[in-house]
């Protein structure tokens, strides 16, 4: 049985050179080419010391939005996108659906589900998310770029 969490890449988008764009839809390979495109991205923006979070930033945004965000019919996509700001990484996720993000509210360390925007908080300085016009949403994380010391 294949997991709704799974999905494949449709293509790859250089928009500019401070923004790259992965388009993804359902297939088992979909995980592995987000993280790899994460670290490509990352090591040609000099940003390696940022590659740990930003990859599971992008791993718990992307398994979020194709759990909750693609309806069961085929052709849908999520769009993980990557932006070089000043100080920071975004790393966004936008579906098609228009249920808002949920922060489950739970003291339970051993649950399974739903720890995904806790480790996506807990990595960046800021999260949210955004209405999309007509339909949809993004998620979105900031990550500091600066060098550890």
């Amino acid at each position: 049985m294949s997991s709704p969490a799974q999905f494949r890449s449709l293509e790859t988008v250089l928009d500019s050179p401070r923004t790259a764009a992965l388009h993804l839809t359902g297939s088992r390979e979909g995980f592995t080419e987000a993280r790899h495109f994460t670290h490509r991205t990352l090591d040609a923006w000099s940003l390696e010391h940022c590659a740990d979070d930003a990859v599971m930033v992008v791993t718990e945004l992307a398994a979020n939005a194709v759990l909750h965000g693609l309806p069961h019919s085929t052709g849908a996509v999520v769009r993980l996108r990557l932006t070089l700001r000043r100080s920071h990484l975004m790393c966004a996720v936008t579906d098609p659906s228009d249920r808002l993000p949920v922060y489950p509210s739970t003291d339970d360390p051993l649950l399974e589900h739903g720890r995904g925007l806790h480790i996506v908080e807990a990595l960046s300085e800021h999260w949210g998310w955004t209405r999309r016009r007509p339909a949809g949403k993004t998620v979105w994380a900031m990550l500091p770029t600066r060098t550890p010391l």
